[in-house]
């Protein structure tokens, strides 16, 4: 029996492989991928589900671009994004780097307790914030900080701090995750690069500086880029804390999708194209980003 040419054993393992990640590609089709066809389809067409859908192919994105409520979604989902990262960034990254800095034997602990928000249902999460976030003098958050000369604050009520108060809570839900990632990263990074900066005289800050950090550029890269895109389609706070009040100081492009399709009009069409802008919009930014950094991640 003539052993195979080393093209058909390659075609051959490639064919097995194929066949074993077969159910999960299909799973992943249904599920994905036809959704987004299905709503891409939906965004140039008008319907409630109930009756027959009407072709009414750009009309949905000329509306949704003429809307003038967009412009505040546009401008208050940046502003979101804006505080998100430059709060939630750097605290999760601090957070594991110190954390790393303990006794092995403690370390679990504190990792346990930074991700302890995470396992927190979020609906559950944010109600209790929203109950911290009372304006009264008897408010949690305003008795803190009364001993302080602080206060009260409106929180959630006033227009001007409303979108910081949101972006606090989201960043205490969401850190957690990032900071178990960042320990991961940590671990990868070679213990003789910090023997060879403490034999130099480098300080603890320096060692971060100069070695934490650019030992873990690729998976900080990652992370903002992953976290641009999640703040960018931040929705259940702003509903449930505020519904994009006061005076749509909060109101997002995700809730505004929500308006469009169950404030009344039941416009599944305008919902829909909102959603194609926003994930050609996040395509580009994604693309753009990985271009401009790919030379740091190398």
């Amino acid at each position: 029996m003539s052993a195979l040419s080393p093209g058909r054993r390659r075609r051959r393992v490639n064919t097995a492989a194929l066949l074993i990640a077969l159910p999960t590609i299909l799973v992943f089709a249904v599920f994905s991928w036809w959704p987004i066809l299905l709503g891409a389809t939906m965004s140039l067409q008008r319907t409630n589900f109930v009756g027959p859908a009407d072709w009414v192919g750009l009309d949905n994105f000329v509306y949704v671009l003429s809307d003038p409520q967009l412009q505040h979604a546009v401008v208050n989902t940046l502003w979101f994004t804006a505080l998100a990262v430059l709060f939630g960034f750097p605290l999760p990254l601090m957070l594991a780097v110190v954390i790393s800095t303990v006794r092995a034997r403690s370390r679990g602990l504190y990792a346990g307790l930074a991700y302890l928000p995470v396992i927190v249902p979020p609906v559950v999460a944010i109600l209790l914030w929203r109950f911290a976030y009372d304006p009264s003098p008897t408010g949690l958050f305003n008795a803190m900080l009364a001993p302080l000369g602080i206060g009260p604050l409106p929180w959630l009520n006033d227009a001007a701090i409303a979108m910081p108060s949101i972006v606090l809570q989201a960043t205490w839900a969401a850190a957690g995750t990032s900071v178990l990632i960042y320990l991961a990263a940590l671990t990868a990074v070679r213990p003789e690069l910090y023997e060879a900066a403490v034999l130099d005289g480098a300080g603890i800050w320096s060692r971060i500086w100069h070695v934490t950090l650019p030992q873990m550029r690729t998976i900080i890269l990652v992370m903002i880029l992953l976290q641009l895109i999640g703040a960018a389609q931040v929705f259940t706070e702003p509903f449930l804390m505020t519904s994009g009040g006061p005076q749509n100081a909060t109101l997002t492009i995700l809730l505004l999708m929500y308006r469009y399709a169950f404030g009344g009009a039941a416009d599944y069409g305008a919902a829909t194209a909102l959603g194609v802008l926003l994930a050609l919009v996040l395509a580009l930014l994604s693309a753009v980003y990985l271009r401009l950094t790919r030379r740091w991640q190398e």
